[in-house]
């Protein structure tokens, strides 16, 4: 029992982390931090900071597609905040962490027409 109070405990940590992660990416890229804590909102978001169409957001609602959908996300996230790929491979395996790294740390938005 205690084993699995100690992880219940450990994933709404671990939530708890990427909503602060998300909620100060949102706010750095001019999107209302509480955002992060709705469900599906919070993608579309992520859509727009990417500098994708809204329909991007549909494509994450289709199994395994959307894992590929969502690495290409991270990628021109980390883009749009100056960063490279090497940090968006971090975004999708440790994504808990790198939103905190981009939400907490220097790395300014750079909003840009194509």
């Amino acid at each position: 029992m205690a084993v699995i109070i100690s992880l219940a405990f450990l994933i709404l940590w671990i939530a708890g982390l990427w909503i602060a992660g998300l909620w100060n990416i949102f706010e750095k890229a001019g999107h209302p931090g509480w955002a992060a804590i709705i469900p599906i909102y919070n993608m579309y978001i992520i859509t727009k900071i990417a500098g994708k169409e809204w329909w991007w957001l549909l494509l994450l609602l289709i199994p395994i597609v959307n894992i590929v959908i969502a690495i290409i996300l991270y990628i021109a996230v980390s883009e749009k905040f100056g960063k490279g790929a090497g940090f968006a491979v971090g975004l999708v395996f440790l994504p808990f962490i790198f939103a905190m790294i981009l939400g907490f740390g220097d790395a300014e938005y750079k909003e840009t027409t194509a």
